[in-house]
């Protein structure tokens, strides 16, 4: 033990205050452990010794009342039944001696023979009086722990003691066992209490950096010297949420009481705000706190990191005088937020006014408390606006008050070159009136009106020309009154800022309202200006355009065409696209389709050359890149004949046309569909259906079916509803159709075409069967004379006997039969010569020796009209001759 002080007295000895703790903590938990071990070692020998007397106490007490024990004693020889049965309960039992006896004292048992028949030793007077006895004595196998029980009868009766010991030897080795156990687990908490002292003075000696006591004292003085001698308030905040230090700094910044150690920063008197981040704890730099009238940059660091203790440590630094610093940098974050929410919310629509309202809605109150925007009024129409006309419109204004006489929205204002808006008008500058108070010309052209205007508080006022690409289109005015202090100049730059960003999108919607103006302009002069006279159908037609900013004007578009034979064509289509190419290829299609109904061609043969056409367009123009397809666009022809009543249809790629019943019953027709207009590589069908009197066929475009808001088949349906609805002509009708399905503002153009059938009388017809002889034609001319003569149209007689004598003539000599001669008395009077044969009649010039050919020729000369079409039984060749004025067939 000596030699161990020895070892150790150098180590405690040592300077460094980590090697002195960890020398000193090294003695205390190594005293500590041996005396845990040497009471470890007695605690385990006295529990030896008493789970020793128990267990003697029993196995004694089982032993007595083991069966045949009482019978044993009660035998002639009780050790020759009692010794076996004796000695093999000890060897179960882990004792060192059974002992069975007499009351007396007389052994019958022992683990020594020869001890059978002596005196037990040891105490048995109260085991015989029916009690216990537990000692320890020094018997025949040395000392010993032992007990002494009583054998009894069922009356009480003691006959016999039973004693059962256990040797002190045996019980020290047990505890001897136990020893090494003992000594290795003190040994391991000893090395691993030495480990953690290690481990702890080796934080220590880091955290000292192997200082020794006076280097340590003497740092902390030049600590404490230097916390209190900066310029930057500090403070240190515990886990507790309370001030643990400050330095003279952070109490003069702060203005803390003397006691503020231990206590939280609000109880201490800090702000709100700032002791809200010191409770906090979080990590904070440079953020700005007001305190007792000062402006301090604080900034906040833990104090747990590497090991260190909880809480926080807080620097302050004054920063009063970049007060107004920081002030102008928050207005330019203001002023820079205020620009790109106009990039936001100014200039959604392409609309002149709505843009312009919406640079007024914006401005009010963020910038200023009245704004009005004024245009010249060329830009209102598209046009680039001319400075010889000073002329401004109101088109926007809003203000946060309704009760200031500013002028009204709408008003043409001539503002004098002294205004602020007429200067900034004409020069492009923008123009500061500081103080509308002095009437320094403001106040043009309505000085009263400039009077209540100052009156109700408005004190100044910037007049911002709206300049895009070179050209000033008008002025935004900006007022103020809510705020006293004045505009300024840096408030005329945030301006300029804003209204550049507005007429940047005044003159998108400008240029997009010229396009959208001349592709309407053209489109309206493609479109018929008025529907052609007619007798079979009772016509109404819509025609909306999509509105400025839903795409412009498209290619939607419809048609009324009369036909030879009094019947008359319907035609619906939709070109793809908006802007001027879709309008111009619009008018190239009426154009096709007016063409082709000249030939007298049923509606799928006509789609079939129109296919052809659009075909032959895209081959020609897919060179230019620039030109949009005119593939994919539809169209729906519809031919109706009055005198039959009979109307056929073909469609290619458009929607099917829906039909009003008389009875007012609404469906659509089922008319095959075809593919889109220049697609080809497939034939147009036809549907023929025979008409009521008075029903209505209704042609549409997809804009008045289509919305982006419902599917195309809930249009269809609320079209058939609204027709079963309607009631009236077809101008009522179209009403009722426009009103049902028409949203607020379409998307697409809408084409509209409702057109009642009528008939044509049995009494405005005739109609005769010729045979085919040349004789018969003195006949047909003397019927069809005493028609007309029956009509009224005695003048027209020559001239018709002419041509149904040269028609009839040339049917019966060059054609086949049958060979039919029809008069109709419509418009004009129609001359029909229809046979069986399929041969097309030529005009040509006569010479002089021919003897024939001249025929046509005078019948071309005296009609007004004639042609040819086919059918699936021959051809019949038509002639329309004018009528007089009175003697026109009225609808029927």
């Amino acid at each position: 033990m000596a030699g161990f002080l020895g070892r150790l007295r150098p180590v405690v000895s040592a300077r460094p205050v980590a090697h002195q703790v960890f020398a000193l903590q090294v003695v205390i938990v190594l005293f500590l452990a041996l005396a845990a071990a040497a009471s470890l070692v007695l605690q385990a020998r006295a529990d030896g010794e008493k789970e020793a007397r128990d267990r003697a106490l029993a196995v004694a007490r089982t032993f007595s009342h083991a069966p045949g024990v009482r019978s044993a004693l009660a035998a002639e020889d009780p050790s020759a039944v009692l010794q076996p049965r004796a000695e093999a309960a000890r060897r179960a039992a882990g004792v060192d001696f059974i002992v069975v006896m007499t009351p007396q004292g007389v052994r019958h048992t022992h683990p020594n023979p020869a001890q059978i028949g002596r005196h037990y030793i040891g105490t048995i007077g109260p085991a015989a009086q029916g009690g216990t006895v537990r000692e320890t004595v020094t018997g025949t196998l040395g000392p010993s722990t032992r007990a002494v029980v009583p054998v009894t009868e069922a009356d009480g009766r003691v006959v016999g003691l039973v004693s059962a010991g256990i040797t002190l030897e045996r019980v020290s080795e047990t505890a001897n066992h136990q020893l090494p156990l003992l000594l290795s687990a003190t040994g391991v908490a000893l090395g691993l209490s030495v480990l953690g002292t290690g481990l702890v003075s080796r934080r220590l000696r880091q955290q000292t950096h192997g200082l020794e006591p006076a280097e340590m004292t003497r740092m902390y003085e030049h600590h404490d010297a230097v916390l209190h001698a900066v310029r930057e308030g500090v403070l240190i905040v515990d886990d507790d949420g309370r001030v643990a230090l400050a330095n003279d700094e952070a109490r003069r910044l702060l203005d803390l009481p003397a006691d503020a150690e231990g206590r939280t920063p609000s109880a201490a008197g800090v702000d709100p705000d700032l002791a809200g981040l010191l409770a906090e704890g979080r990590t904070a730099t440079d953020e700005v706190y007001v305190a007792r009238g000062r402006l301090l940059a604080v900034s906040q660091r833990p104090t747990d990191r590497d090991g260190g203790p909880c809480g926080s440590v807080v620097t302050l630094r004054d920063t009063t005088e970049l007060r107004s610093l920081a002030g102008r940098a928050d207005a330019a974050r203001q002023r820079l937020r205020l620009l790109y929410d106009a990039g936001l919310r100014i200039g959604s629509r392409l609309d002149v006014e709505y843009t312009s309202q919406e640079l007024a809605d914006f401005a009010v109150p963020r910038f200023a408390d009245y704004v009005a925007v004024d245009l010249a009024e060329p830009v209102l129409r598209g046009e680039e606006p001319a400075h010889s006309d000073p002329g401004l419109r109101r088109v926007a204004f809003r203000g946060v008050r309704d009760d200031v006489p500013f002028l009204p929205l709408g008003e043409l204002v001539r503002f004098s070159p002294a205004t602020p808006q007429g200067a900034g008008f004409r020069t492009g500058r923008s123009v500061l009136e500081p103080d509308m108070a002095a009437f320094a010309g403001w106040q043009e052209p309505d000085p009263g009106r400039a009077l209540e205007v100052v009156a109700a508080g408005v004190h100044s006022l910037i007049a911002v020309p709206l300049r895009a690409r070179g050209v000033v289109l008008g002025v935004a005015t900006f007022w103020r009154s809510r705020q006293p202090e004045p505009f300024d100049q840096d408030d005329v730059a945030l301006g300029e800022e804003l209204v550049a960003r507005a007429a940047v999108s005044i003159d998108n919607a400008r240029r997009y309202t010229r396009e959208h103006a001349m592709a309407a302009t053209l489109q309206r002069s493609l479109l018929p200006r008025a529907l052609p006279e007619q007798n079979a159908l009772d016509v109404a037609r819509r025609y909306l355009p999509a509105l400025a900013g839903r795409g412009g004007v498209g290619g939607d578009w419809f048609d009324v065409i009369p036909l030879p034979g009094a019947r008359v064509g319907l035609v619906v289509g939709d070109v793809v696209g908006h802007g001027l190419h879709a309008a111009a290829t619009m008018g190239r299609l009426r154009t096709a389709v007016h063409n082709f109904s000249t030939l007298d061609l049923p509606p799928d043969e006509l789609l079939w050359h129109l296919d052809e056409l659009v075909t032959r367009i895209d081959q020609d123009e897919s060179g230019d890149g620039e030109v949009a397809p005119v593939t994919g666009a539809t169209c729906l022809y519809v031919v109706y004949d009055p005198s039959t009543r009979w109307c056929t249809l073909a469609r290619a790629g458009h929607l099917q046309p829906a039909l009003l019943q008389p009875d007012g019953r609404a469906g659509y027709i089922d008319v095959p569909a075809g593919p889109p207009l220049g697609l080809g590589g497939l034939p147009f069908e036809s549907a023929a259906l025979r008409l009521p009197p008075g029903s209505s066929l209704v042609l549409y475009t997809d804009g008045l079916v289509e919305d982006r808001h419902r599917d195309i088949d809930e249009g269809l349906e609320l079209l058939r509803r609204a027709l079963a609805d309607s009631a009236g002509g077809p101008e009522e009708t179209c009403d009722r159709v426009l009103e049902s399905l028409l949203p607020e503002r379409p998307h697409d153009d809408v084409a509209l075409l409702v057109a009642r059938t009528r008939t044509l009388g049995d009494d405005r017809t005739a109609s005769w069967d010729v045979p085919c002889d040349p004789s018969a034609v003195g006949a047909v001319r003397a019927e069809a004379a005493r028609t007309l003569a029956a009509w009224g149209l005695e003048e027209e007689s020559f001239v018709t006997e002419l041509i149904v004598s040269e028609l009839v003539t040339n049917a019966v000599r060059h054609a086949s039969p049958p060979i039919r001669l029809r008069l109709i008395r419509d418009r004009a009077l129609i001359c029909e010569v229809s046979d069986g044969s399929s041969t097309s009649p030529h005009l040509r010039r006569a010479a002089t020796t021919d003897e024939g050919g001249r025929g046509l020729f005078l019948v071309a000369q005296f009609a007004d009209r004639w042609g040819t079409r086919y059918t699936a039984d021959g051809k019949v060749i038509w002639t329309e001759q004018p009528l007089p004025e009175g003697r026109r067939a009225d609808g029927g």
